[in-house]
């Protein structure tokens, strides 16, 4: 059976039989895998270290597509997110984006979804970047990569958002209304958050800390469309 290699994020691992596990990997080329680790629960495995969760690997393996299961031939540690451990919100956070990703993707889902959980796993190893900046964020790139982002740019009339004024926003319509609850600040940082700019670099506007807890609701109530 042909072997194949790639890069891979493990989403989810279970006991299998009595030394085995099964994997399931994200990856940015094959889709989502199933693999058996054979072995790998014994102590001297060499696949053991390779399929670390919070981590990024390169696995060799030979089939399991189209949603079959396949087996691992070999795991190698690429990039392991040693700070979120060190952090019980960052823990957190990390499972329930594995758990989130694994939940919403079929088997084969677009490259994108394995670049938005890499860059939100690389995030949560950033001591510096708001733990609740990255949730909202993920939250955003889930809604933009299944195709639902509100309308930043025009509001219910049609008539382009301005600077000096206030909105509301409908959700109906999945834009703004003029209003009192959200300024163009929390606009700008909307936008931001669609746009796929990684919350290292979002987390450096000022006033972020508050700005994204002001829309973090919005996001949330739009990605409840997901589930």
């Amino acid at each position: 059976m042909k072997q194949q290699v790639t890069d891979a994020i493990v989403l989810r691992r279970v006991n299998y039989g009595e030394a085995d596990r099964i994997v399931t990997l994200l990856t940015p080329s094959d889709g989502k895998l199933a693999l058996v680790a054979r072995g790998v629960r014994r102590p001297k495995s060499k696949l053991a270290g390779g399929i670390e969760l919070l981590s990024i690997s390169s696995v060799t393996y030979a089939g399991g597509r189209s949603g079959g299961l396949g087996t691992l031939v070999s795991a190698r540690l690429e990039q392991h997110f040693g700070n979120i451990v060190k952090d019980l919100a960052r823990v957190q956070l990390g499972y329930e984006l594995l758990q989130t990703t694994d939940k919403i993707t079929e088997d084969q889902p677009e490259p994108e979804y394995f670049t938005l959980l890499a860059t939100g796993l690389a995030a949560l190893n950033m001591p510096e970047v708001p733990v609740d900046l990255i949730k909202v964020w993920f939250a955003a790139g889930l809604l933009r990569l299944a195709g639902l982002t509100p309308n930043l740019i025009t509001d219910t009339e049609g008539q382009r958002l301005e600077l000096e004024r206030t909105y509301n926003f409908e959700y109906d319509s999945v834009c703004f209304t003029p209003g009192q609850d959200f300024t163009a600040d929390h606009i700008k940082v909307l936008r931001l958050l669609f746009s796929g700019t990684s919350p290292a670099v979002i987390g450096k506007v000022q006033g972020i800390d508050r700005l994204s807890a002001e829309v973090s609701p919005l996001v949330t109530m739009l990605q409840s469309t997901l589930q």
